[in-house]
């Protein structure tokens, strides 16, 4: 492919993912990093992209969604998701890939059979009473299997959101917010690591930025129940994608 070629593909992943992660309240690194891996870039340089990124994109997201951010919430969140995300950064390579792989399908099928607990088991569901250890525990857990993937958690962040009892637009704004957070202070290890090919970089940011507006405002307008189901089918694509791409 050409020079010209291979900016305009990194300006299209950056403008797609960008919109998904609008949408959802997802980082989308799930979706960026195969791709980028795909254009050619080695993997470490699609974490470092990845995570270069996220934090710039979800300021724009999380301005859109201002209204529904549940900032008590995000607080405790940001500290388990944040320490988190240094430690998979951290730890990549350390766990075999395929393990890796089983771990993250099977909590993001758990955390979207929490968008939909309070209609499967609600006596379950109104038993459930978020505390500190809870809100910083599990973002901890989450951001660490994501981290260890080159991302900060996002993908999972909505789903566990709505657990604790916000509704799904509520989860959306403040899984964005928090990602601006957990996904810096992960980015900043990968930087010093020289991980960051700026010039792919700067393209893909570029339309990430475009890309999560659209997608924000998007999400803003749209019922809950598609939403749900919208990030639902999402997360679990990228579950059996994640288990696809590790099988030997």
């Amino acid at each position: 492919m050409t020079y010209f070629t291979y900016i305009t593909l990194y300006f299209f992943i950056g403008i797609f993912t960008g919109v998904m992660s609008g949408m959802f309240g997802i980082g989308g690194g799930a979706v960026r990093i195969p791709l980028l891996n795909l254009a050619g870039l080695p993997l470490l340089s699609a974490f470092g992209i990845n995570l270069f990124v996220l934090p710039f994109a979800s300021i724009i997201g999380a301005l859109t969604h201002r209204k529904n951010v549940v900032t008590k919430i995000a607080a405790y969140i940001i500290i388990g998701g944040s320490i988190g995300s240094v430690v998979g950064a951290l730890s990549v390579g350390l766990i075999p890939t395929f393990f890796l792989a089983l771990i993250f399908f099977s909590t993001a099928l758990a955390t979207v059979l929490g968008i939909y607990l309070d209609r499967i088991a609600p006596s379950l569901y109104k038993k459930i009473r978020p505390n500190r250890v809870v809100m910083t525990g599990v973002p901890f857990f989450l951001n660490l299997i994501t981290g260890m993937r080159g991302g900060s958690g996002g993908s999972l962040l909505p789903s566990f959101l709505k657990t604790l009892k916000l509704d799904i637009h509520q989860a959306i704004a403040t899984s964005l917010f928090v990602t601006m957070f957990t996904s810096f202070a992960a980015m900043l290890i990968y930087w010093y690591r020289g991980n960051i090919v700026w010039l792919p970089a700067i393209v893909v940011l570029g339309g990430s930025l475009i890309g999560v507006r659209i997608g924000s405002n998007v999400s803003v307008k749209a019922k809950s129940r598609r939403l749900e189901i919208g990030l639902s089918l999402f997360v679990i694509s990228l579950a059996f994608i994640t288990v696809y791409k590790a099988l030997p």
